[in-house]
């Protein structure tokens, strides 16, 4: 692969939530699991489910065509895409991180998946810390006022927010699978050290620990209130109920009192 080029660029995208690749396994399929498929002139394209993306080798105008393409498979698909890029290279000292610059013995199908397996689940957590950051922000004053006795948001509105927050887990754990490793290093062993080090350059575990966190927190948060609010409505209730026993009461005493004289 790339017979003239000792060095390429790796391209990771993020699109949308999700990507229907069923239309795909027709086409020329270089892999499986993750997807892979020919991109551009010369360029390789490995797809996820997930919404996520990696191209290698191609060219900005070759992108723009390759992803007007994908448009019809493409499920709520997002106004500005998650990228991430990286270098590729030849190097004739084997699989290395170095500098920043991710170093091959050979351009192949199972080392594109590899290190589109990691940039996927990179710019999965990049567009959900940004999404958590602004929730987790907005929680912290929340809270506070919660602890002054204000209220300040109604149980409609902290339901929705624990509903994002389990369909986060969902999509980072569920179908991206952030904290798992891909199935290809079954197949290639040899390349167990070159993932642990892509993992460890982008922080994968560390990221995804201190998403999950965050999404506990908030979600502690949300229901706390969600239970708070429950209970003072129950005490309303109560009260209500009270009231009317009180008022019939009266009305029977009053009755009473009416009939004699």
């Amino acid at each position: 692969m790339f017979p003239r080029k000792s060095r390429i660029k790796a391209r990771a995208l993020l699109i949308g939530e999700r990507l229907d690749l069923k239309p795909l396994e027709n086409a020329d399929v270089l892999g499986e699991n993750p997807l892979v498929v020919a991109a551009g002139s010369e360029g390789v394209a490995v797809l996820f489910r997930y919404g996520a993306l990696v191209l290698f080798g191609v060219s900005p105008v070759e992108e723009v065509s390759f992803l007007s393409h994908l448009n019809s498979l493409i499920k709520d698909e997002f106004d500005a895409p998650e990228v991430e890029e990286s270098e590729i290279e030849i190097s004739n000292d084997g699989d290395k991180l170095e500098k920043g610059v991710i170093k091959f013995r050979a351009f192949d199908v199972p080392r594109f998946q590899l290190v589109a397996d990691v940039m996927g689940k990179s710019v999965v957590l990049s567009h959900y810390e940004a999404q958590v950051g602004a929730t987790f922000e907005s929680i912290e004053p929340f809270a506070q006022r919660l602890s002054m006795g204000h209220r300040t948001r109604n149980e409609k509105e902290l339901l929705k927010t624990t509903g994002n927050i389990l369909l986060i887990e969902h999509r980072t754990v569920g179908m991206a699978e952030v904290g798992d490793k891909p199935e290809s290093l079954w197949e290639r062993p040899d390349l167990e050290r070159l993932y642990a080090r892509l993992e460890d350059e982008y922080e994968i575990r560390e990221r995804q620990a201190a998403l999950e966190r965050k999404l506990s927190v908030i979600t502690r948060t949300a229901e706390t209130v969600v239970n708070l609010l429950q209970h003072q409505s129950g005490m309303r209730v109560e009260w209500y109920i009270v009231v009317l026993i009180v008022f019939e009461i009266a009305l029977t005493l009053f009755e009473m009192f009416v009939r004699g004289h």
